[in-house]
């Protein structure tokens, strides 16, 4: 047999991704990479799942997801949005990793062109890539939120348009005034918009928050996706979720079947819990980010190499710093210091001269990598 050659979109991905193979931090290195809570899923969630393998969900479901937990997603949709939506317009899917997928293959061809306002989370550009089609980068404004006149710029030919909100790895919670001029930006054209709202509960300021169906100029074009993984600490669950145009969601069913088949049944069970209890159950857990966040930039003020704004949502600082260093190097070199810190370039192009730091971290494990990334600095003045 010959050399074996990986398929051209394998070998599109390779070259163009920029994600880590990350894995459990060594021993003894501090972790403040991993964008997963460090607390454990609720109890109640656990039982719920518990439960139901008891009773017997251990079967095939719907490949388009548990229809009860369609109709309470549809639901829960539905109130965000102020507008009905019906169980037919949801997809259940593995992890919002699946979601992404799912939407993105189902929507564009090869040569599309897909628009990504950064920085941005990493995955977009792999997924375009292996799609065929081709990410255009849109950097932000100073303040990180989006340069609206760029995004306007960018958008005209576009097939689809891809961003967070709020925004991994900023944690920009992205405004009002911003989607309704994304809005108006796409009016009378055929553009989608994929908007990924996985931290849409981890926001530290009321009534900022805004989603893409929320509006009804953008509504009719929105694949909204989410997760359970953030809210509720259910990484390990593998449960995300889509809601949308009835064809649209349909068409990323079909993708999703042939990639994934139908879900574990009695996570779907247990999701339901999660949803009933929603707030209930992630509150202490945002609580606790809000400290977290609080506490982490009080360290960094210290740290004049380090400058970044403080997050509005998610569990993610920006933070651009000064030292005339590739940030991959950097990050390189902080590790070998003991302590993991993504890289700001995986972002995008703009995120060069970035660190990315992850507050989800417990407190004591916070302390002791700040330690180490101001003794690193205090050794390069």
């Amino acid at each position: 047999m010959s050399s074996f050659i990986p398929s051209s979109a394998v070998a599109r991905v390779e070259r163009h991704s920029l994600r880590p193979a990350l894995g459990p931090a060594p021993a003894g290195v501090v972790s403040l990479a991993m964008g997963e809570p460090d607390f454990d899923t609720p109890g109640p969630v656990v039982a719920a799942a518990a439960a139901a393998l008891r009773s017997g969900a251990t079967h095939y479901v719907d490949q388009h997801g548990d229809p009860q937990l369609r109709s309470a997603l549809a639901d829960a949709v539905s109130a965000l949005a102020g507008h009905r939506y019906q169980s037919q317009q949801i997809l259940v899917t593995h992890g919002a990793t699946a979601a992404l997928a799912s939407a993105i293959i189902a929507a564009v061809d090869p040569g599309d062109k897909v628009v990504i306002p950064e920085p941005c989370y990493s995955l977009y550009g792999d997924l375009v890539q292996l799609a065929g089609a081709v990410p255009v980068w849109v950097p932000p404004a100073p303040d990180l939120h989006w340069d609206l006149d760029a995004l306007r710029e960018a958008v005209p030919g576009a097939k689809l348009v891809i961003f967070s909100n709020p925004c991994n790895p900023t944690g920009v919670v992205h405004t009002r005034t911003e989607l309704q001029a994304l809005a108006e930006a796409l009016h009378r054209t055929d553009t989608l918009v994929l908007s990924d709202e996985a931290y849409s509960a981890i926001v530290f300021q009321d009534d900022i928050f805004h989603s893409a169906v929320s509006l009804d100029e953008l509504r009719p074009r929105t694949i909204y996706c989410q997760t359970f993984s953030k809210t509720y600490a259910m990484t390990g669950w593998r449960l995300g979720w889509l809601a949308g145009p009835t064809d649209l969601i349909a068409a990323a069913g079909r993708v999703h079947r042939t990639f994934n088949g139908s879900l574990n049944a009695a996570v779907q069970r247990a999701a339901l819990v999660a949803l009933d209890r929603g707030s209930v159950l992630a509150a202490p857990m945002v609580a606790a980010y809000r400290e977290r966040r609080d506490m982490l930039f009080e360290r960094l003020a210290g740290i004049p190499e380090l400058t970044a704004q403080l997050p509005e949502g998610t569990f993610y600082a920006f933070a651009r710093y000064s030292l005339p260093i590739q940030s991959t190097e950097l990050a390189a070199q902080l590790r070998s210091a003991g302590v993991l810190i993504r890289p700001g370039a995986e972002y995008g192009p703009s995120g060069e001269g970035h660190l990315r730091f992850s507050f989800a971290a417990d407190v004591p494990m916070l302390q002791q990598g700040l330690q180490r990334v101001a003794e690193y600095f205090a050794d390069q003045r």
